[in-house]
């Protein structure tokens, strides 16, 4: 009998669920009779307290085409996994006890950065382990694409378009603030599908002169409006010159709710412009995964039960080359893939026009 342990960590996108299908449809496919599936509830958080059930392969039917994460999910930050609860309890040797309580032959992992770090920590400490990349940020390094980051480019690009209808009634600048973290792949991609005419994500510091140069470019070329799709990572070329201390108490006296807010006003001030600000937050993350990580998900999860069936363990399923491949947890844990300011994409994106604030 084989004994796998699924957990979803972090926050939830799209495609959990569809990878979810994947790994128990590949497990029980012909081994029905010869697997036992355990549902960790609520990420980490589960495995810590021992939160679990007992789930037959019928549970994980029709669920491909749905957002979140029927087992629910948590954040327990990496950099805090070492202290203890607020009950006092050693986190690592709860989660390792629970593993073992269990009896698991394998624990399968759905996460993104953070959750990779903790997995990688798992694995060292002698649970066998398996993981998925899930993140709409698209930011997990080894891996071309993370599932449901197409989704949330999706969603985002839906946002643009709308505002585009609203933005052509009225002499106006629109700024759509993405999700993404500290990196842009989200912002870029949405913001060249909805046809922005700025974009500006974290790994490119903006001047907002230039900025300001744009949007006046495009007045005089009787252009009455313009969007920006902008990350809610950015960061100035002043502010990349102070530390992370004082970068925080400056944002601190500035009381903006958010990035885009914060150069929003700096666009009123220097050009006039009436300014709106749409952030569209979670909803990014929410709804049914599209057809692409549906596809995408279902792959990955049917190559982590082949990994644990050949008992292949201490991996990242990933892509690479349109591949589904695998890559060690070791490699991957850690390290953030942002975007490379001299990429294609980025060279393409300012041959049509489109500005990034440098």
């Amino acid at each position: 009998m084989i004994k796998v342990g699924i957990l979803t960590s972090g926050g939830d996108c799209q495609g959990l669920n569809g990878a979810m299908y994947g790994l128990v449809k590949g497990l029980t496919e012909t081994n029905k009779d010869k697997v036992e599936i355990y549902g960790i509830l609520d990420g980490y958080t589960g495995l810590i307290n021992g939160d679990y059930k007992k789930m037959k392969p019928e549970e994980f039917e029709n669920i491909l085409n749905l957002g979140g994460s029927i087992l629910g999910n948590s954040r327990q930050p990496f950099k805090k996994i070492n202290e203890p609860d607020e009950n006092g309890k050693d986190k690592v040797e709860a989660m390792k006890h629970t593993y073992k309580e269990l009896g698991l032959d394998c624990l399968v992992i759905l996460g993104g950065n953070g959750t990779h770090k903790t997995a990688n920590l798992l694995y060292k400490e002698g649970l066998n382990v398996v993981t998925l990349p899930k993140t709409i940020d698209n930011d997990l390094v080894g891996t071309d694409v993370s599932f449901g980051f197409q989704s949330a480019v999706d969603i985002a690009t839906n946002t643009i378009d709308c505002i585009h209808t609203t933005a052509a009634s009225h002499s106006r600048v629109f700024i759509v603030e993405l999700m993404g973290h500290k990196t842009g792949w989200l912002t870029l991609h949405a913001g060249i599908a909805g046809g922005s005419d700025v974009i500006l994500i974290p790994e490119i510091p903006y001047d907002l002169d230039k900025v300001v140069e744009a949007i006046n470019k495009r007045i005089n070329d009787k252009k009455h409006f313009t969007i920006l799709a902008v990350a809610e990572g950015i960061i100035s070329k002043e502010e990349m010159l102070y530390s992370k201390k004082e970068l925080k108490e400056v944002r601190k006296k500035e009381h903006y709710p958010s990035a885009a807010y914060r150069i929003g006003a700096g666009i009123m001030d220097r050009t006039g412009q009436e300014v709106r600000v749409t952030v569209p937050g979670h909803v990014q993350r929410g709804g049914s995964p599209c057809a692409y990580d549906r596809v995408l998900a279902s792959r990955l999860g049917a190559k982590a039960a082949e990994l644990i069936m050949n008992k292949e363990y201490g991996y990242m399923v990933c892509v690479r080359n349109n591949q589904i491949d695998k890559i060690e947890l070791n490699k991957v844990a850690g390290r953030l893939k942002t975007v490379d300011p001299q990429a294609g994409i980025i060279t393409e994106a300012k041959a049509m026009g489109i500005c990034f604030g440098d």
